[in-house]
């Protein structure tokens, strides 16, 4: 009888996820935000998700023999919550808690969860549950995913779990080693998102947009060491400037922030307008640096002995969505292979906690091809979605939907394209997304002013065929889940510069025809009509809004925005023509 395993996210508050195991191979994976159409679905149970991931798999409740959760309670003997203590010193109420009653979160998380497996009738006194440490699941979802011969070095850069933030160490033989961890509130994430805030974003929806700023400025015009350091021992944010709580915080408005006012004295007031200004634009850049800094000499100090030995190291956690950061690990001279989880953010403690627990059984995970892992839907389905729409828009059935597709790309068009399994993770890979000619004439600014609303400075990203790959990144890695920033030629820059950043690099999806076969012939259709083998791939969704999943979200989306055309499997939707009137 085979062995059924259901993993769940969500423990920390954020992007509840679900993800089905079967003996050892992952055969769903869904994010709860895809139903409940809101972003990382804040304070929500992957209660959508996990019904999704049973109907993909054909799974009744009654047959899920255990349940993985990547959340775990952590003993007064630890590090963790004495560590916790003493860095909350200033606010008592905090560090006697963390002592005292230090797994209070976990015993709340674990009583409602328990109702809510009532909820998916899936029987608590029955299934077998597995708490797995936070940075254990992120750690699992990395390298049980990708597992090799030999020593594979692990670094997590994550937010927050039960009490850690970092951790290193490393995968041999199924099992995960932890060499070092950091604990609360000693966090390159939490620093990185104390800045984001200070820049006047909101935290998990604006690091990206730091990120892509920094390039902008002078990241030596001002001196930001002072937020963290890292002596080789230890590693400390200043949390007498960020990672605040309690009196230190810094309030606005009856709002709470991540930084203390002492941070808006050394640098001046939290921004409000352009944030290409001197100084924010030259903060973003130190902060980024710092960023990079920090990172790169925790993973020298602590795993170049492992690197020197395999090359390998495998990333994972929400400071994993940093493409620059990945980008800068993967050029270290002792890295030959840099694994990057595509759904390194929580959602992917889902699939991380679920293969843990699995691997820690004695069974090996099956290796995964591409990120595919959600529902699909028939051309029946699509149509019915048209029908049911109540604005009507016009439809046809088409014989090769891909050189139809290929040709309104031709043109010009902008084209939203729905096809197959949606994607698990943040990045669209050619299921679910808004595809562009990257050699058509303002073709940002069309982007930008239709559909996606972003700031001119952002380059979009795109997907290119592998066979045309080396001509655009020679000698750099080939990443298909658009996890690294790869600098690229100066022909290329000249060729295609609607993808390309301000310091000359890109984010890009290599397609090959088996991991991605439908998306691959889509390409090559685009390529037989211009001569060029990438595409410009963006999200399929609204500016706020998480990632289409249905027919039903597809079309209302379709309508809600100023796209040219649709095709969802064999469906070419359009607006239906109004009426002349007099």
């Amino acid at each position: 009888m085979a062995s059924v395993t259901l993993g769940l996210s969500g423990a920390t508050g954020h992007d509840p996820a679900a993800a089905l195991f079967i003996d050892g191979e992952l055969v769903a994976a869904v994010e709860e935000e895809r139903f409940l159409r809101r972003k990382h679905a804040k304070g929500e149970p992957a209660l959508h998700a996990a019904r999704a991931c049973m109907q993909i798999a054909g799974i009744k409740p009654s047959e899920v023999n255990q349940v993985a959760i990547p959340y775990a309670p952590a003993t007064l003997f630890s590090k963790a919550r004495w560590h916790y203590a003493y860095r909350h010193w200033y606010a008592p109420d905090r560090a006697i808690d963390s002592l005292l009653n230090g797994n209070r979160r976990y015993r709340r998380y674990l009583s409602e969860f328990k109702q809510f497996l009532d909820r998916l009738q899936i029987p608590a006194d029955k299934v077998k549950i597995v708490p797995v440490e936070h940075q254990l699941a992120h750690a699992s979802s990395c390298y049980h995913l990708n597992e090799s011969p030999g020593r594979t070095a692990i670094f997590c850069n994550d937010s927050k779990g039960e009490y850690s933030n970092i951790f290193l160490g490393y995968g041999e033989n199924g099992k995960i080693v932890r060499i070092k961890e950091f604990y609360n509130p000693d966090s390159l994430c939490g620093m990185y998102a104390a800045l984001t805030d200070y820049l006047g974003f909101e935290t998990l929806n604006g690091e990206f947009k730091v990120m892509a700023i920094a390039p902008f400025g002078d990241p030596d015009k001002y001196d930001l060491s002072s937020l963290a350091s890292f002596d080789g021992k230890k590693f400390k944010v200043n949390n007498k400037l960020i990672g605040t709580v309690g009196l230190r915080r810094y309030k606005a408005k009856s709002k709470g922030h991540y930084f203390s006012k002492k941070l808006v004295d050394m640098l001046g007031p939290r921004r409000m307008g352009n944030l290409f200004d001197d100084p924010y634009v030259h903060y973003a850049a130190a902060v980024q640096k710092l960023y990079e800094d920090l990172a790169v000499k925790m993973v020298e100090h602590y795993l170049s002995d492992i690197l020197q030995e395999t090359g390998r190291l495998a990333i994972a956690g929400t400071g994993s969505m940093n493409i620059r950061l990945n980008q800068r690990l993967s050029s270290l001279p002792m890295v030959n292979e840099l694994i990057v989880h595509p759904a390194c953010s929580d959602s992917g403690t889902a699939i991380g906690a679920a293969a843990y627990a699995i691997r820690r059984s004695g069974t090996k995970i099956s290796p995964v091809e591409n990120m595919f892992y959600g529902p699909s839907y028939t051309t029946a389905q699509c149509i019915n979605a048209c029908k049911a729409n109540r604005e009507k828009p016009a439809w046809e059935v088409l014989d090769d939907p891909h050189a139809r597709a290929a040709q309104l790309l031709a043109e010009g068009h902008l084209l939203a394209w729905f096809r197959g399994r949606m994607e698990f993770g943040a990045r669209a890979l050619g299921n679910r997304s808004i595809l562009a000619n990257p050699t058509q004439e303002d073709v940002t600014t069309k982007l930008n002013q239709q559909v996606k609303f972003r700031e001119t400075w952002r380059p979009y990203s795109a997907s290119v065929l592998d066979s045309v790959a080396d001509e655009f990144i020679e000698g750099q890695a080939r990443d298909k889940y658009m996890c690294l920033s790869i600098p690229v030629s100066d022909e290329w820059r000249e060729k295609y510069p609607a993808i390309i950043d301000y310091d000359g690099s890109t984010n890009l999806q290599i397609v090959d025809a088996q991991s991605c076969p439908d998306f691959y012939r889509l390409l090559k259709c685009f390529q037989q009509q211009t001569g060029h083998g990438l595409l410009i791939n963006t999200t399929l969704k609204r500016p706020g809004e998480a990632l289409v999943c249905s027919p039903e979200d597809a079309v209302a989306m379709f309508l809600g925005a100023d796209l040219d055309y649709l095709i969802m499997e064999d469906v070419l939707v359009t607006r239906r023509e109004e009426p002349e009137t007099w």
